[in-house]
Formats: structure tokens, C-alpha cells, sequence
């Protein structure tokens, strides 16, 4: 096994996990099969290194084994919790689940998108996580990695060939002191040919807007002042979208640097980058808007949304359209806030009456509902497609049963336990009191229970599909019966037939409802489904998506219209690349 170690300096958030799944696309496209962990920045006590000896340190892997990247963006905020499930969204971003229920750092799900791989829970390493094994923590830290690293995530047998480790924070922060001194042992446990580090800095240049190319002089100090020879510094300027950072790193043979690192040139070729390469140059070429609108509790930070940003930015592009998000917070939509702000009210109700589509993702707590609630209805009376995540299905439930079935005190038991037509209620096996690692989460089966619904047809005309979950709450099976002869269509649930899944307006343009987050297996090169039928809906080429009964791999097709192959458990077999914008949150918004 070979380990590639990724470390920042200078500042946070400068996109170390960008540069680790860069990295790790390099690598993969020369042949080698990559696997990634992640050990996120923790709050703990002092212990183990001095700010000097880590620094100290840090100098002597320069100077041993490294490549020098330069760059800059990411934000990671200290925290003691074994995972990520209890962090607030605005602190630390959106929380990433995988197939095993595993709620982990934003960044895994980075990982998983640019590699195609399915992870773990135990690919996210955290302080939590450590001090509850042994009081020797730097063994247990290293154990942990050896042990990690050769899991397959790749659906093949055997470990990987090379394992991506991203240390999260800063070098020289406090928190991160015993896993630095941790990776040093563990260098001297691996040798020489099997360890690289790549350090992640910012070179600040005055007079100049944005990141810049560095020139040669700027290169030469660094390399005399860092013992890292020149062909091994390596920049990663502003670009168009993020998809063309590996380009970057192949054209700047970062890849040779790394291979001749770890002792496999002979193992590895030339990296085969044409798909990435023509799919990152497409993106730049979208102008035709696809506008739609956020409708969240959260949307003052786009990380807390990160998944689904990048779930309607891969069904965009298939589309072949630009896409536009319209953040409305969902209590600007509501009835308190016309009285006490008229003018925020009346601009949230613009942004939504001018989208071309409404999505309402999954979220926590009652703040907000009611506006939630009032963009279902309006996205219901409206015909305006309509996507509603988890919380977002629940809502149109509510908004059903309020509206349809004329329940005026139709509610979630979340939001008020005492309401006379509970439509949403709290699960039997979950627990009230403890919040962390409650919930039903992870991996679960939905069953088709009609083959001519559009999100059956969305998905290829399987028979079921395994979609991650995380929700405490679901609908009240006892009113489903009720729901479904006004209209409302249950058209996926799982194995007992009690637990509601996926819900559609089978009268409606695209009124569709998930209890699960499709976001969370999206890949570039194959769009959530679900999230490809919002986007098609909402530019016109819905009919025209399900009307293709067996869809090809992806490619692009003469007409502009980009269909991606379906896999029933979400996973493609091939690389592929999506579409960024300048603003840095992958999207262009106002």
C-alpha cells in the first residue's frame, strides 16, 4: 500500500479535499486503484507536539518526500464528536451519509463523487472516534489508517493501490497535534517509496484579483526555502470549474512527481483524461439558464446544501443547461414576515413565482415550515415541478392533507406533538432522547409499486433501487389510504409496504416526494434520477427523458441533450466530470 498524505498551511478552507479528490482522478486515470480517508480537524486538549515540533516536523517530510501545491477555499470547524451527525449545518456544512448510516464530513462525499468509490464510516477518522478505543493515540491512529486503507471501495476485490489521507485544519493548529505526530511515526513505519506528503498552501500575491499562475522566480524560492525541488511545486489557479483541477495537476505532471514518490512509475500510465477533459470544456459552454429555486431553512451557507447543489449541477449539465439557484429562505415566505418585513417577503415570493422549478430539501426543526408549506402548495396549484427531499416529502404531505383533504390541523408530530390529523409521525424504532446515531439512516430498499410512474421510469423501469436515508419521522401509513383516493400517489415503499418512500401528483407536470436523499449518489457522470427529472421537467425535455427506454451510456447526444446511463444501485462504471461556476459554490446564484 502507498499513502499520499494531504496537509494545509497558511489559512483553512484552502480546498485541501478538492486537491485530495484531484489527486486522486490523477491517479486513478493512470490505472491505479485509489482509495481516500479523512481525518477531520478535532477540538482537543494539548498533547504530544509543540507548535515547533509540528512545523519541524511538516519541514522534514518537505524536504523527504513532498509535492508543494499551491492554492486556495474549504472551511472546517473544530469539533470532539465521533461523527459529524449532531453538527449544526451553519458550523460545519451539510452532514454526508453513507451506505453503512455513516454521517461524515462533507468532504467524503467529495471523494465518492470524483472517484465513483463507495466509502465507509471508518474513512472518516475523528478525535471522537480515537479517544474511545485506546489512551495510546497515536497507535490507534495509525492502526486505524492500516486498517482503513485496504478495504476495496472500488466494488473490486483486494485493497487499493494507493490510499488518499486528507488531514483536515491548518498545520500548527492545537487540535491537530497528535495525528501529526501520529502520520510522522507512520512514515518511518511505511519507508521511504510508500509515503508522499502534499501540502496544500497560499502564496499571497499583492496587485493581482484572484488566484494566479505562479511564475518561475516566485517557484524557485519556494523550492529553496521548502527543499522541495521546482518540478514538484505545483499551482492551482482560478478556473472556469472546478472539473479542470486534475487537468491542472496532469498538465503540471503532478502525477510523475507523486509516482516517482512512491516508487511505481513502472505500474502506472500515462493518465487517460479525454471524457474529464472534453466534459470540463462543455461545461464552460452552457448559457442556457435553468433557474431554480431553494426553498430551505439553511440558506445562508451553500455548504449545508452542498449534495443537492451538486445533484441539480450534474442533472444540469446532462440537460446541456446552465444552472441558476434562486436562495429563498423559507420563513421569508410566510405571513409574519409580509407584516414585518413586506419587502423581503414580497422579494422571496418573486424569486419563487420566477423559478423554473421548487425544490424543498431535507432539514430539522419547525423554523420555516410554513413557508416550506406554501411553496409546495404554490409549486401543487401552479404545476411548477417540484422536488421535495425527506423533509421536503413530508411537507408535501402536510400541504396535501391541509389543502385537499381540507385537514386544517394537518401536521407533523415533530412539530407539534398534540395535532388532532398527525399525517407525519415518529418512527417506532428511533429514540426521542437521543439525538446522535438515532435515526433510520443509511442504505435502505424502495420498492416500485407501479411500473408507469415517472420516477419508476426515471430510474430505468427497475423493480427497486437502494437510496440512502436519514430521517427520524415518515408519513402516517393509517392516513395513506385516505392521501391516495384524493390523488396523492405513494409510488415506492419499502419491504413491508407500511413505510411510504416515494410519492407523486401523477396529474402534475413533476410533483415528486422522496424520503430518502438521492443527492447523496450523484455522480457527474450519472445525475441522481430524480434530480435529472426536476431539471428536465423544468426546462422542457421531461417527455422526452421518458420516452427513452433504454437509455445509453453517457454521452453527448447531437441533440444537445445529455443521457447518462442508469445503474439501479448508483453506481456507474465510468469516470466522468460535471459543471462549475465562478462563485465558487459551483453554482451562479443572486
Amino acid at each position: 500500500m502507498k499513502y499520499i498524505l494531504v496537509t494545509g498551511g497558511v489559512v483553512s478552507g484552502l480546498g485541501k479535499g478538492v486537491t485530495a479528490s484531484s489527486i486522486g482522478v490523477v491517479l486513478k486515470a493512470c490505472g491505479l486503484r485509489v482509495t481516500s480517508i479523512k481525518i477531520g480537524k478535532q477540538l482537543i486538549p494539548p498533547m504530544v507536539l509543540s507548535i515547533r515540533a509540528s512545523l519541524a516536523y511538516l519541514y522534514f517530510l518537505l524536504h523527504h518526500f513532498s509535492v508543494h501545491i499551491e492554492l486556495g477555499r474549504e472551511v472546517q470547524d473544530p469539533y470532539l464528536n465521533t461523527d459529524a451527525g449532531t453538527m449544526s449545518p451553519f458550523e460545519h456544512g451539510e452532514v454526508f451519509v453513507l451506505d453503512d448510516g455513516g454521517e461524515v464530513d462533507l468532504d467524503l462525499g467529495n471523494y465518492e463523487r470524483f472517484l465513483d468509490i463507495k466509502l465507509t464510516r471508518d474513512n472518516n477518522i475523528t478525535t471522537g472516534k480515537i479517544y474511545q478505543v485506546v489512551p495510546h493515540i497515536t497507535d490507534a491512529i495509525q492502526e486505524w489508517i492500516e486498517r482503513v486503507a485496504v478495504i476495496p471501495v472500488d466494488g473490486k476485490e483486494g485493497p487499493a493501490d494507493v490510499c488518499v489521507i486528507e488531514l483536515g485544519g491548518t498545520i500548527g493548529d492545537i487540535e491537530s497535534m497528535p495525528f501529526i505526530e501520529a502520520l510522522g511515526q507512520f512514515s518511518y513505519r511505511v519507508g521511504l517509496g510508500n509515503f508522499c506528503l502534499v501540502h496544500v498552501s497560499l502564496v499571497p500575491v499583492l496587485n493581482v484579483v484572484g488566484e494566479q499562475p505562479l511564475d518561475d522566480n516566485v517557484k524557485e524560492k519556494l523550492s529553496q526555502f521548502c527543499h522541495v525541488p521546482i518540478a514538484n511545486i505545483v499551482t492551482l489557479y482560478d478556473v472556469t470549474n472546478i472539473w479542470h483541477i486534475p487537468l491542472l495537476l496532469r498538465d503540471q505532471k503532478a502525477h510523475e512527481a507523486l509516482l516517482k514518490a512512491l516508487n511505481i512509475q513502472g505500474l502506472a500510465q500515462e493518465p487517460e483524461l479525454e471524457e474529464w477533459t472534453c466534459r470540463a470544456k462543455i461545461c464552460d459552454t452552457l448559457c442556457d439558464p435553468v433557474r431554480i429555486a431553494m426553498v430551505g431553512k439553511y440558506t445562508g451557507l451553500s455548504d449545508s446544501y452542498l449534495s443537492v447543489l451538486k445533484a441539480l449541477l450534474h442533472a444540469s449539465v446532462a440537460c446541456r443547461r446552465k444552472l441558476v439557484v434562486d436562495w429563498v429562505p423559507s420563513s421569508d415566505l410566510e405571513a409574519a414576515t409580509a407584516k414585518e418585513a413586506p419587502d423581503v417577503h414580497e422579494a422571496a415570493w418573486n424569486l419563487l413565482k420566477g423559478a423554473d422549478g421548487i425544490l424543498v430539501p431535507g432539514g430539522f426543526g419547525d423554523r420555516g415550515v410554513q413557508g416550506k408549506i406554501l411553496a409546495a402548495k404554490y409549486a401543487r396549484e401552479s404545476n411548477i415541478p417540484y422536488l421535495g427531499i425527506c423533509l421536503g416529502m413530508q411537507i408535501a404531505v402536510i400541504e396535501f392533507a391541509r389543502n385537499v383533504l381540507n385537514l386544517e390541523d394537518a401536521n407533523s408530530t415533530e412539530f407539534d406533538p398534540n395535532t388532532k390529523n398527525p399525517c407525519v409521525i415518529f418512527m417506532p424504532e428511533g429514540s426521542k432522547t437521543h439525538m446522535g446515531g438515532t435515526m433510520r439512516l443509511g442504505s435502505r430498499r424502495t420498492y416500485f409499486q407501479a411500473k408507469d410512474c415517472k420516477s419508476a421510469k426515471l430510474y430505468g423501469n427497475v423493480k427497486y433501487v437502494d437510496e440512502r436515508h436519514r430521517h427520524r419521522y415518515e408519513v402516517n401509513p393509517n392516513l395513506v389510504m385516505k392521501l391516495e383516493s384524493s390523488g396523492l400517489a405513494f409510488v415506492g415503499k419499502d419491504d413491508s409496504g407500511r413505510r411510504m418512500e416515494i410519492l407523486e401528483l401523477p396529474s402534475h407536470s413533476y410533483y415528486v416526494g422522496v424520503q430518502f436523499h438521492p443527492e447523496f449518489k450523484s455522480w457527474p457522470g450519472k445525475p441522481s434520477p430524480l434530480f435529472l427529472g426536476l431539471i428536465a421537467a423544468s426546462c422542457g425535455l421531461l417527455k422526452s427523458l421518458l420516452s427513452r427506454e433504454n437509455l445509453p451510456p453517457a454521452k453527448m447526444m447531437t441533440n444537445g441533450f445529455l443521457t447518462p446511463k442508469v445503474y439501479q444501485n448508483g453506481y456507474s462504471k465510468s469516470l466522468s466530470n460535471g459543471k462549475y461556476y465562478a462563485n465558487g459554490n459551483g453554482l451562479t446564484s443572486r
